[in-house]
This record gives structure tokens, sequence and C-alpha cells, in this order.
């Protein structure tokens, strides 16, 4: 099966079950979503691997709580993730990521410059046009 990227709406069960495995921190019920406030995920297998949640004000997006099951780390996943959020809304022409929840900034710094991202304090920053 192929991974794919899908913005979540509503949960299953099974949703549920692994997004506590991507962010043991975040109850269920805090995983509400809305025209503003979206949660996109990758999904393999009928499993999700890993996920973002993303805020939408105007132009302006933000992103936090990246992650990608460590099991499935160094593969893409992340870097389609991202790719594909932002492909997703045309209209966001300044992204920002937050370092909300990072497990290693070194690593994530050289992630995300990869992806075109500048360093900034709490964070990095993308301005598309």
């Amino acid at each position: 099966m192929k991974l794919t990227i899908i913005r979540l709406e509503n949960f299953s069960e099974q949703d549920y079950l692994d997004l506590a495995k991507i962010w043991p921190e975040y109850p269920a019920d805090s995983l509400r979503v809305d025209e503003s406030h979206r949660i996109y995920a990758a999904r393999f297998n009928d499993r999700l691997l890993g996920a973002v949640r993303v805020t939408l004000r105007g132009t302006e997006g933000a992103m936090d709580s990246l992650r990608v099951r460590e099991v499935t780390r160094r593969r893409g996943v992340g870097h389609y993730l991202i790719e594909e959020t932002i492909r997703d809304n045309p209209s966001i022409t300044d992204w920002w990521v937050m370092d909300i929840g990072v497990e290693d900034y070194k690593v994530m710094n050289a992630f995300m410059q990869t992806l075109g991202f500048d360093a900034q304090q709490d964070g990095w920053l993308k301005r598309l046009s």
C-alpha cells in the first residue's frame, strides 16, 4: 500500500490509538479540528505513522508537534508530510514550524533547513512568495 498524507477530519478508533503512539502527551479529547485547526497525518497500511498539528490564520500557517513514529523515521515520511500539508493549503504564504515537542533540536534543525525553512528563535520560517 502507498504512503498517503491525509487531513484528519473524522477520527476512527484506530486513528486515536495511532495518534496516542505518536503524541502520548495529547489526550484524545484535545484533538479537535475545524477549518483553522487541522491535523495532517501520514497513513500506511491503515496506520498513522506521523502527524502534525496546523493552525491557519489569514495567509499564515503554523505547524507544531511534528512527529514521526520512531520505527519509521529517516524514510521520508516527515518530508512528505510537510510538503503535502503546504500543498494542501495554497493560500498560505508564510509557514512557521514551532519547536514544540522537538526531541532532538540538532536533527530537526537540519531536517527543516533541508525543506527550505530558516531557523528562527523558537522554530523555523518559510516564506513562499
